[in-house]
This record gives structure tokens, C-alpha cells and sequence, in this order.
């Protein structure tokens, strides 16, 4: 690889345009992240990696967590490896050297603050929500919703999102997940006959990130600079299509009647506009993250970042993992997992193949694409325009500020350039408030 680093001085030598000094510094920035660490240590992280996530899946449905720690320590030992390798090599913490392959130019410092913030609101929220929920009367939709009329429905309301067929599917898995490239975006679900909105929700919140990445420039295509920024800025489409956006009641009420008509329930109260509104906004402390609802997530985010940035630092130890895990969950969500490894600790895939430093990205996602939506409003009318089922000029506006950048810009400066400021985390808090305590 060193005649690739001479490659790279002679190119900053030349006199290149604006796009292509930009192009340059993403291409050298990914070779080198791609390359700080040994070969030895990347097998190493691998066996272990693969080791503790096959264990993982069994260990996990026993409840054993004295055994899955055992792999859990190798990963983490590992882990911190990398971490001091990384940080060696940018001169940032070692945490922030993990950060920086997920969410490139992110800190703790800048996190610390930002969850600080949320962390002093989010609980009395939560129970503001929760007190005023309680007087609400929600119908719970009742089954069988015949998985071949839940996927007619999806393809209707992906087709409403703008989603392009001819570069694009959906198909099912286990697990939903959005792949492939701009050319071919694959999108899947998975579907429940007894709940049809779990996997169409799942299926809104995949086309936000599939029209990213139908979205990026094609002049960029193949380039560093043409990929998407970073896994918040990917959350932050997928959570603008599905909580911003699709969990809205004037979003609700152009789905509700596709519904009723989809399953052939034209008189069905539980598939009524209100009804749905309510039942898609229901908010209620639970254990595990991915089935939390959005005013709750933030937490489990929280919780996780806390104890991962510990572990990376050398705060903590693995052994501390479950007590550290109930005494947060009591604090920011009323609940204990002592002893219940399953739904506490050993819930998540990510720390078992030693990806530290992901799960801000889901938070990070929700607060960007509420600072999104704050500033499309000051140029357009939102609920009107989806009450008139005209779209166009909201994925046109994303179009503009965050698609077409791909990496061109940093995340602050996508930011900045679309709603003039850096990250805030008041959007986020309003979007919530207006949502859940109007």
C-alpha cells in the first residue's frame, strides 16, 4: 500500500478543482482509517467477533450470562486494542476513535452535552406522556392481516414515499435491513399476521434509507464522496420517513383508508384515522430497545453509549455490564433487569462483533431529522402539503440538503448548510412535545 500513499502526494500536488480536492480528502480519509490496523489484530477481532455472536444466539435465550461475558471480555479486550490503535493514529480519545468510523467527527464531548441535555427532560417527559395517554381510549387492531394484503399495502405506501421500483425491491427476512447500491436498493421486511403495522412501520422507516441512497449524486458514483455521510445522517432519513413524517396523524390519515381498503375493513374502529393515529403513538417504558417507541428510545440509546464509551475508556469492566445496565434502565425508564440478562445486557448484536461505538447513531438520527423538519417548515407548510398528498416538495428539499451531498460536506456542515445551525437538541425536544403533549 505505499505506493498508494505516494499516489496520494501527488495528487495534492496537482491543481485540482474544488470537487476534486474535496474527492481526494474523503478517498485518503477511508484508505486510511482502512488501514491503521494490523492484519493480525483484524483475524483476531474476526475469530472473536464470530465466536461470541454464535454463542451469543443461544447464550442469550438462556439467560447465560456467565458465559457469553467470557466471549464478551475477548471482544472488548480486542476492542480496546483498536481503540489505542486508532486513537495512536488521529490523536482523538479512544472512544472518539471508534466513534469516528460510524459518525466521522463526533466527540464525546459534543455527545456528553447533547445526551446531558435530553437526559435532564426525557424522564418527565416520558411520565407527562405516559399521564395523559392513560385517559386515551386506543383500539388494538385485531388479526389475521393476510401477509399477502400487508405486502400490497407496503408496495402502495412505498410507491407514495417515492420510492423507485425500476432501481429497486422488497423483499423478506428475518431481520428488516435496507442494502445494495444506488442502482439496486433491496429493502425487506418481515411480517406479523397479528400486526400489520409493526412491519409496514418497518417498511416506511427502510424506504427513507433506500430513497438516501437512490438519492446520491450519480456523477459520485463508486467514490468515497458519493457514499452516504454517515450512519446518523442514514438514520436520520429512515427516522425522518418513519417518526417525523409517516407517525403523523395527516400522514395517518392518507394511510388509514389504504388500510381499510388492503384488508377489506371498511367498518373496522380499530383502522379508523384516530384510532391508528393513537395506536401508532403509544409510548410505554419497555426492555427492549428495538421495539421502543420514540420518546422512550432516546434512553436506551443513552444507556448503551454510557456504558460502551466506560468499557472502551477502562472505566469499567465487563462484570460490571448488568449492574450498571438495571441501575440506568431504573433511572431513566422505571424498569429493572436485574437478573434478566435476555432483556437487559444481552439484548443487542452489536457489542458481540465488538461494533462500539454505533448506538449514538440512532439517537444522533432522530435529533437530525427533527432539525430537518424544523427548517423545512420555515419554507413550507407540512401538514398541508400531506393533507393534499403532494410529497414532492418535502423529498425534494431532502434531495437538496442531504442527498445530493453525500460526503462532500462534513456532518456539521450538511447541518449548518441545510438549517443554519449545529446540532441542537431543542428540535428534537419540541417534535416530541408537539407530538405527544398537544
Amino acid at each position: 500500500a505505499s505506493h498508494l500513499a505516494d499516489w496520494f502526494n501527488q495528487a495534492e500536488a496537482e491543481s485540482l478543482t474544488a470537487e476534486e480536492t474535496v474527492s481526494l480528502k474523503e478517498m485518503k480519509r477511508v484508505w486510511q482509517m482502512s488501514n491503521i490496523l494490523p492484519a493480525e489484530l483484524v483475524e483476531e477481532q474476526s475469530l472473536a467477533g464470530s465466536k461470541c455472536e454464535h454463542a451469543w444466539r443461544t447464550q442469550r435465550q438462556t439467560n447465560n450470562w456467565h458465559d457469553f461475558s467470557k466471549n464478551l471480555e475477548t471482544v472488548v479486550e480486542l476492542a480496546r486494542k483498536e481503540a489505542a490503535i486508532r486513537a495512536e493514529a488521529t490523536g482523538l480519545s479512544r472512544y472518539d476513535a471508534l466513534l469516528d468510523i460510524y459518525e466521522p467527527g463526533m466527540t464525546t464531548t459534543e455527545l456528553d452535552s447533547l445526551f446531558a441535555d435530553v437526559k435532564s427532560w426525557l424522564p418527565s417527559l416520558i411520565q407527562q406522556v405516559r399521564e395523559k395517554q392513560n385517559t386515551e381510549v386506543v383500539l388494538t387492531p385485531k388479526g389475521p392481516f393476510f401477509i399477502d394484503d400487508q405486502k400490497s399495502l407496503s408496495l402502495e405506501v412505498m410507491s407514495k414515499l417515492g420510492f423507485d421500483f425500476d432501481h429497486g425491491r422488497l423483499d423478506v427476512s428475518t431481520h428488516p435491513f435496507c442494502g445494495g447500491v444506488p442502482s439496486d436498493v433491496r429493502i425487506t421486511t418481515r411480517y406479523d399476521e397479528d400486526d400489520f403495522t409493526s412491519a409496514l412501520m418497518g417498511v416506511i422507516h427502510e424506504t427513507g434509507h433506500a430513497r438516501y441512497e437512490q438519492g446520491l449524486p450519480q456523477q459520485f458514483e463508486g467514490l468515497p464522496v458519493g457514499q452516504a455521510r454517515s450512519m446518523g445522517i442514514h438514520e436520520s432519513q429512515s427516522l425522518f420517513f418513519e417518526m417525523q413524517l409517516s407517525r403523523s396523524p395527516e400522514f395517518i390519515a392518507l394511510l388509514a383508508p389504504s388500510a381499510r381498503e388492503a384488508f377489506e375493513r371498511e367498518n373496522d374502529k380499530a383502522l379508523t384515522n384516530e384510532n391508528l393515529a393513537l395506536f401508532n403513538t403509544r409510548v410505554k417504558p419497555g426492555y427492549i430497545r428495538v421495539d421502543a417507541d420514540e420518546v422512550t428510545y432516546p434512553a436506551h440509546v443513552i444507556l448503551r453509549y454510557e456504558i460502551e464509551r466506560d468499557l472502551i475508556e477502562g472505566n469499567i469492566e465487563v462484570v460490571d455490564i448488568p449492574r450498571l445496565w438495571d441501575k440506568k434502565m431504573n433511572e431513566y425508564l422505571g424498569l429493572s433487569t436485574k437478573g434478566n440478562y435476555t432483556d437487559g445486557c444481552m439484548q443487542d448484536i452489536h457489542w458481540t462483533d465488538g461494533s462500539f461505538g454505533y448506538f449514538p447513531s440512532y439517537t444522533l438520527g432522530a435529533m437530525y431529522a427533527a432539525q430537518f423538519m424544523s427548517a423545512m417548515r420555515t419554507e413550507m407548510n407540512i401538514e398541508n402539503l400531506i393533507r393534499e398528498r403532494n410529497l414532492t416538495p418535502i423529498f425534494n428539499w431532502l434531495d437538496r440538503h442531504v442527498w445530493k451531498k453525500a460526503s462532500t460536506l462534513s456532518t456539521d456542515d450538511i447541518l449548518k448548510a441545510a438549517t443554519g445551525e449545529r446540532l441542537n437538541a431543542a428540535h428534537f425536544k419540541a417534535h416530541l412535545e408537539n407530538r405527544y403533549l398537544k
